[in-house]
């Protein structure tokens, strides 16, 4: 069952990574070409040579970008899968579709929302290459402890909520991650290697083109995976006999 439930999750991620790239290619990759025209002519007006283009724009806006959206959906996919065959069934009565879309609303808030209010997404020609060890890891660290603290507040949800009922345990375990998160927002190093003359619109347009990049991934994902798990445990039943 667990198998089969993975089999689906990746097929529900390379429906996700069709949607995800088409929606790149067309409203991310002008961006991507705006961005490196602005840090050629910045190095151009500094006297600086042309680096050599070792995989060309196309490549990189076509088959590239594909290849590396869809190995992305896919393996994410299969990550949803299996999340939803520990979580389905054990922590609420919610039915298949249902479950698929809290994780998907929650990884979304955890691993993409949270993240990207602190550290957001740049286009090429923003940042530092010197930095880019550090931005990589105050990012992951930040996906961990947003990810961690979410699993705590689920799991502080749940106690209190045998004690003071569903709905205000699920408020005050949802007040604490709040709280948490904004601290540690407060606490961790801010970055800011935004070049002065860079377009601000780019800018502003890239980081919302990459927010619905990964909304349609997660949407995608916990409605289509959804879909498809539901149709499969009514077949089979259930899905507690498979870790037995």
């Amino acid at each position: 069952m667990v198998g089969n439930l993975l089999l689906r999750g990746m097929f529900a991620g390379v429906i996700a990574g069709i949607l995800v790239f088409a929606f790149a290619h067309i409203f991310g990759e002008p961006l991507v070409d705006a961005a490196i025209a602005f840090e050629e002519a910045s190095a151009q007006a500094a006297g600086q040579a042309a680096e050599p283009e070792v995989v060309s724009r196309a490549t990189q806006a076509g088959l590239g970008l594909f290849t590396g959206v869809m190995a992305y959906s896919v393996a994410v996919g299969g990550l949803f899968a299996l999340a939803f065959a520990l979580v389905h069934g054990r922590f609420s009565a919610l039915s298949a579709r249902g479950t698929s879309a809290v994780i998907a609303i929650a990884a979304f808030v955890a691993i993409v929302l949270v993240p990207g209010i602190k550290y957001p997404a740049n286009p090429p020609a923003v940042g530092n290459p010197d930095t880019i060890g550090v931005r990589t890891e105050l990012f992951f660290l930040m996906i961990v402890v947003s990810v961690g603290a979410l699993i705590a507040a689920v799991a502080l949800s749940r106690r209190l909520s045998e004690r003071f009922g569903l709905w205000n345990g699920a408020i005050v375990a949802a007040l604490a991650y709040l709280v948490f998160i904004g601290v540690v927002l407060y606490l961790l190093p801010p970055i800011n290697e935004v070049p002065e003359n860079f377009s601000a619109m780019v800018l502003w347009r890239f980081r919302t083109t990459s927010l619905g990049m990964h909304a349609i991934l997660w949407a995608t994902l916990g409605l289509a995976f959804g879909a498809l798990a539901e149709r499969r445990l009514a077949l089979k039943g259930g899905l507690r006999p498979a870790f037995r």
